[in-house]
């Protein structure tokens, strides 16, 4: 199988450990995050709820809707499941984590700084969860993935064996046997490391007494991770990924139609998130690596990528956490089998493309804040292509981001964008919260200033993580375009 080889940049400890304290905190969550008072008068914080009112409202939905009890069986088993995903994740990453009560509670951690949040893209109304939509994505730095002779990413992390029993798993979802697969007896997955070791079941996880206090502004980027991986990796975002992902493959097959494997062309792709569309774009034939800041996202791309032995390997039920715009329970309990594809094997099925010979030698994943990673000298004039998706408004300054894209590609090189301008930091606020917010015409003007000339553009109508069975769709017209960086000497001539 192939694998991916993990590096790590100069980072904050830190923050690596605060990310992974929230992943294992969410994986431990009931998904219930509020108190009852057991005193009738008022409460002085706002997630506590009046026992007497609860009480009242029990009975009332009992009496309205019976089938309410069962409704939460399983949606405590789809967290169950969803849990079971994010501890192999854990485990698998390097080095593996120690997942005992004793070594991974969170207590002794600070709250770090308030970072970005992952739902870079995502209206609150629609997600249901994300408390900040206009910010970008979570804002820590990263590991950086590359690709060795043998593979697509090489982690050397030997994950344990997987047993399942009950409905964990199935495709048909867990309302399909509520009298079979109940509460205490179903869900019981063990995950075994290599000395045989069982850690916590995941019936355990469920236990309150097991909770880790994270703030839920953190938990809320564990949410709009699983949503993400049914953008990237889920046959149900495959028509998200058509409008996004393939007007851009289909420009750069156009653009660069003799590509040889002896000599690829190299493309970046600045916020890869989940590494999609990058590992598309090597598939295309280019040497490409994908940028990506955050340590939610490239712990989970790095798993996908590494860990993942077959297709639809696993099940996760990413709308369960909203209950706003659902058309029905089952639509809300539904399971997603990811990865739709075995990324090792994939090569692409684009009808535009002749042939694929899978993934081009030099695929990789490089984790760090895209100003810092390539304003580095060695970058420069390297990249024949930079693809853009949903990026570049998730700048302080765009003008930064269009300056360093001009000087990493080649004369000649091309510039792809799609994406709306959300202007991720607009209303934040505070000395290290600059933001510039231009409007798509002097996006252009500050563009052709840096040497680009505009070939193509058209707007795009889109979404982004969205459910397609909600009620309630935020669509994007997004920005379409082909940029080329003039040649030095046709610069010159010009001016």
């Amino acid at each position: 199988m192939a694998t991916v080889m993990i590096k790590r940049l100069a980072s904050s400890p830190f923050v690596l450990i605060t990310v992974l304290v929230t992943l294992a905190a969410f994986s431990f969550s009931s998904g219930f995050p509020f108190k009852i008072c057991h005193e009738v008068t008022a409460c002085p914080t706002s997630s506590c709820i009046d026992l007497k009112s609860v009480k009242q409202a029990a009975l009332l939905l009992h009496a309205l809707l019976s089938h309410y009890p069962l409704k939460f069986q399983s949606i405590r088993r789809c967290i169950s499941t969803n849990s079971f995903f994010i501890f192999n994740m854990l485990q698998a990453f390097e080095p593996p984590l120690d997942m005992s009560l004793d070594n991974f509670g969170c207590s002794h951690f600070e709250q770090p700084p308030s970072d970005r949040n992952v739902c870079s893209h995502e209206s609150a109304a629609a997600s249901g969860s994300c408390s900040k939509p206009d910010e970008a994505c979570c804002g820590e730095p990263s590991n950086m993935m590359s690709k060795p002779a043998g593979g697509l990413i090489d982690n050397e992390i030997t994950t344990g064996e997987v047993h399942t029993e009950g409905c964990l798993g199935s495709d048909t979802g867990c309302l399909a046997d509520q009298e079979n697969c109940k509460t205490d007896e179903c869900c019981r997955n063990h995950v075994s490391d290599s000395n045989g070791n069982v850690p916590l079941s995941t019936r355990d996880w469920l236990d309150p007494s097991l909770q880790f206090h994270v703030p839920l502004v953190d938990v809320d980027k564990v949410r709009c991770i699983i949503r993400n991986i049914v953008r990237d990796w889920a046959a149900e975002g495959q028509k998200e990924r058509d409008q996004c992902y393939k007007p851009i493959l289909k420009e750069l097959n156009s653009l660069f139609p003799n590509r040889s494997s002896e000599s690829p062309p190299a493309c970046l792709v600045p916020g890869a998130g989940l590494g999609r569309l990058a590992l598309e774009i090597s598939c295309l034939g280019f040497v490409s690596q994908g940028n990506e800041f955050s340590y939610y996202m490239m712990i989970c791309s790095s798993f996908i990528l590494n860990q993942t032995e077959t297709a639809g390997e696993w099940t996760i039920y990413p709308w369960i956490h909203s209950n706003c715009n659902s058309l029905s329970d089952s639509d809300q309990l539904r399971p997603v089998s990811i990865p739709d594809i075995h990324p090792a094997s994939f090569k692409s099925t684009l009808t535009f493309i002749a042939s694929s010979a899978g993934i081009t030698e030099g695929f990789s994943m490089c984790g760090g804040d895209f100003v810092e990673v390539y304003s580095d000298p060695s970058h420069v004039g390297v990249w024949d292509a930079v693809v853009t998706c949903f990026f570049i408004d998730t700048a302080h300054n765009i003008v930064e981001y269009i300056e360093i894209i001009s000087r990493i590609l080649k004369d000649g090189g091309v510039w792809i964008n799609l994406g709306p301008l959300l202007y991720h930091f607009a209303d934040m606020y505070g000395q290290d919260e600059m933001s510039i917010e231009l409007s798509l015409e002097d996006v252009k003007r500050v563009a052709l200033n840096y040497g680009f000339r505009v070939e193509k553009e058209s707007t795009i109508e889109t979404t982004y993580t969205a459910n397609p069975r909600s009620m309630m769709q935020n669509r994007y017209f997004a920005a379409f375009w082909t940029m080329r960086k003039k040649s030095a000497a046709a610069e010159k001539h010009s001016t």
